[in-house]
């Protein structure tokens, strides 16, 4: 560049001529000639550099391609060291640089070239899941993370669930809708399992049942990337990682899932309030200007949970995704429905409803309220399950199997245990509890066991009976007489009752 100052300055500023120049500099005539031409030096190609090894291996290497193709997936790609090799075991002179280089060209050529798109206000939200790890409850757990990425305000909804399956998607729509208080007009996805049932043609796709459902409910349309290329929806897949690496390391704990969500939401919105926006305007200004786009939402949400239909067996018990869980004895050996949510199952049978807290495979939900009918008749199941079954009942119970055990032992004191089952069956647990706790409370200083017995059972309320004007008119006059082993002596000895 130095040399190029001088040769400029002997021409402009001295005036002397182009032939004393290249004599005092020792140059070429046509040097000096470009320089002046030129501002700053480069190399001028008269034409097209050839390159003879390449004119004529080229073509081999392309036919190598074409070979291997079909037998290439997933990671099993053509690099050039093993193109270089396959042409020397053929015979052929070439250099690895030479065989990277004409791949590298190749790779260029074929590229795909991305077009830079423009968002427009209400129109698009794009979806997707990505894993993430927390720690719940001190337990390091690999969940799943639902976000939604509104593309004209750039503004970001997430969740956390146990799973990613159908249940956990539609939720997060549920979720996601509710707290952008509208709906986009298009929904940008992944090919995944709960929404896509199978691919038809190029283009064309087979959408599952319940998510059609799910789009009929909020009238938006639904849009997919193109299969294997997730920078389709590159906006919601670059934000995925940011969220992981900005928000969620080192990472985040807390009680539950939900918990942890709601605090790093609550994170990510104010992060989003604090960026400075390129143009300088204002990013709650651009997502008021979003919503006065939306789709309003519909008056009731979607309903995210799935049927199941179950058969309870003899122990009413019910099987629901390898976990197990208690309903009411009355339901033993009947069908019903399982409807699962993300965290629970509503269980319906016969117009009754309950709802268990749902387990992961292989869990197990019992409730011994269930079985008061039950446990009131085997005094020995009352005396196995005992200690959760106290735990369960909560206070006094717990105060008064430790006084029963002390008195009586466990085996008599589980058979005082299970009459007293009986009663809460027959007069609700809420009149039994207090007639406990009132004769724990009159009780003597000394445990006496069979004294608050008593005092207990004297406040008990008497069995409803059926009032007069239930009964109709014609069954008023019959007498119902209680049968007593005597009269069925004298029966078997031919008398008369």
């Amino acid at each position: 560049m130095d040399q190029v100052v001088v040769i400029r300055h002997k021409y402009t500023q001295e005036e002397q001529s182009i032939r004393q120049i290249a004599r005092e500099m020792g140059l070429n005539r046509r040097t000096v000639k470009k320089y002046l031409a030129l501002s700053a030096p480069k190399r001028l190609e008269q034409r097209a550099r050839s390159h003879p090894v390449l004119e004529r291996l080229g073509p081999e290497i392309d036919a190598l391609l074409a070979d291997w193709h079909p037998r290439l997936m997933g990671k099993h790609r053509a690099t050039s060291v093993r193109i270089h090799r396959q042409l020397i075991d053929a015979g052929h002179r070439i250099g690895e640089r030479t065989v990277r280089q004409y791949m590298a060209e190749k790779r260029r050529q074929t590229a795909e070239v991305y077009i830079p798109l423009a968002h427009r206000p209400g129109d698009e939200i794009q979806v997707d899941f990505f894993e993430v790890w927390v720690d719940e409850q001190g337990v390091r757990r690999r969940v799943w993370m639902f976000v939604m990425r509104t593309m004209y305000g750039q503004r970001d909804f997430l969740h956390l669930y146990d799973r990613g399956d159908q249940i956990s998607f539609f939720d997060g729509h549920v979720r996601g809708f509710a707290y952008f208080e509208g709906v986009a007009r298009r929904m940008i996805y992944d090919n995944l399992a709960a929404a896509v049932k199978r691919r038809v043609g190029l283009c064309g796709r087979e959408l599952t049942e319940r998510f059609m459902a799910l789009v009929c409910h909020y009238g938006f349309e639904p849009c997919f990337a193109r299969p294997g290329e997730g920078h389709d929806k590159g906006g919601v897949e670059s934000r995925g990682k940011g969220l992981r690496w900005q928000h969620l390391t080192p990472i985040r704990a807390g009680e539950d899932l939900t918990t942890i969500s709601a605090a790093v939401l609550a994170d990510v919105d104010r992060a989003w309030r604090e960026r400075p926006h390129p143009e300088g305007r204002s990013w709650d200004a651009l997502f008021v200007e979003d919503q006065a786009h939306y789709l309003p939402l519909p008056p009731t949400p979607f309903e995210a949970r799935r049927m199941h239909p179950i058969s309870i067996s003899r122990s009413a018990i019910a099987q629901v995704e390898g976990a197990q869980y208690s309903l009411p004895e009355r339901w033993a050996r009947l069908d019903a429905e399982a409807w699962l949510g993300v965290t629970d199952i509503r269980f319906r049978c016969r117009g009754e409803e309950v709802l268990r807290p749902r387990k992961r495979p292989g869990g197990r939900h019992i409730v011994y309220r269930d079985y008061l009918k039950q446990l009131s008749r085997k005094p020995q199941a009352v005396r196995q399950v005992s200690p959760e079954l106290v735990a369960e009942l909560g206070e006094p119970y717990g105060q008064l199997w430790a006084l029963l055990e002390k008195t009586h032992g466990a085996k008599h004191g589980a058979g005082i245990l299970a009459g007293i089952l009986g009663a809460l069956h027959d007069h609700g647990e809420s009149a039994v509890t207090e007639a406990i706790r009132a004769a724990l409370v009159a009780g003597p200083s000394a445990p006496d066991a069979t004294g608050i017995l008593l005092r207990m059972t004297r406040n008990w309320p008497a069995r409803p009976v059926l009032a007069p004007p239930l009964i109709p008119e014609a069954l008023r006059s019959v007498q119902v007489e209680a049968g007593r082993a005597a009269d069925y002596d004298l029966l078997l000895a031919g008398g008369v009752a």
